[in-house]
């Protein structure tokens, strides 16, 4: 596996990160969708793979998320692996979903003890918190990686102003800056985030964006004059008016794409992000299964002409 350097961090990633979401996430049905064997199970096999970049949030599956990956850890070398965290929602008060000193400082120690680690590789702000004071929420991230607890900061999806807010008052106050960002981005969802990763190639700020595929849109798995298959996450929606003409023109561009590279059109995507050269790009995949694990890690080896992504590109722009 050849990894990455992260931004401006100087850390060394794998090109891919494994999304831990879905870890004791309860469906509509009242299922579990990744139970604690699976969970480890897709940890063995991103370990085996050579792999080190996992995501995960205080909330994903009521802290279950977190509490599953620090048991898998515990087997082993915890250097070996890139451990990324966020806060927002609190897992310790009913009364504290904000970026204030008091929450973060309570979530980072739930968070720490859950994963049994002494300290988080990356810690994002999970959202904007539009009550607390930028730099109050920047003192105390601040102080978290001077006490060592964290090792760089990031921040998830938010207005392009706001986060140039942010570091313009990191930059001023002479604060750790945010070094990382997690927006959602994928080829056929470029417009409504261009302003935003316009900030993060000027800054120099890693990109790891969520829904790479678009929901499973991206897989080549829904068919434009066709019914989704049953159970898929486009029974959630109106699924004729899901996806837009420009979406489908860009999934049809890299359908033939992967037909010429013999992938399949998710490895192609993924691929696609990888060879972004504006900012480092670290897609965040998030497997059911092994198999599904494996196939999206096919990315690694898959080769695109600059033709091949320009033409994906120029799809959505000329829909």
């Amino acid at each position: 596996m050849e990894y990455v350097t992260l931004g401006n961090t100087g850390a060394k990633v794998s090109p891919l990160c494994l999304g831990t979401w879905r870890f004791n996430r309860e469906a509509e049905d009242g299922t579990v969708e990744t139970t604690r064997e699976e969970a480890h199970e897709l940890l063995d096999a991103w370990a085996d793979a050579g792999c080190n970049f996992i995501d995960t949030a205080n909330g994903y599956g009521d802290g279950k998320s977190e509490e599953w990956i620090g048991e898998w850890l515990d087997d082993q070398d915890r250097e070996d692996f890139f451990v990324a965290s966020k806060v927002y929602w609190s897992q310790v008060s009913r009364h504290q979903h904000n970026l204030s000193r008091k929450n973060i400082r309570a979530e980072i120690e739930g968070t720490l003890d859950r994963l049994d680690t002494e300290y988080l590789d990356l810690y994002y702000i999970h959202r904007w918190d539009d009550e607390t004071p930028i730099r109050e929420t920047l003192r105390t991230l601040d102080q978290l990686v001077r006490d060592g607890k964290v090792r760089y900061l990031g921040a998830s999806s938010m207005a392009a102003w706001k986060l140039t807010k942010a570091l313009w008052t990191s930059d001023v106050d002479g604060l750790e800056r945010f070094d990382v960002t997690q927006p959602k981005f994928n080829p056929a969802y470029r417009e409504e985030v261009s302003s935003y990763l316009d900030v993060c190639a000027d800054q120099d700020l890693a990109v790891c964006p969520w829904s790479p595929l678009e929901g499973g849109f991206l897989t080549g798995k829904y068919e434009r004059d066709a019914e989704p298959p049953e159970g898929s996450r486009a029974d959630l929606h109106d699924y004729g008016d899901r996806w837009s003409d420009r979406q489908w023109a860009t999934l049809d561009a890299i359908r033939d794409v992967a037909d010429e590279e013999d992938a399949s059109p998710a490895q192609v995507t993924l691929r696609w992000m990888m060879d972004q050269d504006r900012f480092t790009c670290v897609p965040i995949i998030g497997a059911r299964s092994v198999d599904q694990l494996e196939e999206n890690l096919g990315a690694v080896d898959v080769s695109l002409s600059g033709a091949q992504f320009d033409r994906i590109a120029e799809a959505y722009d000329e829909a």
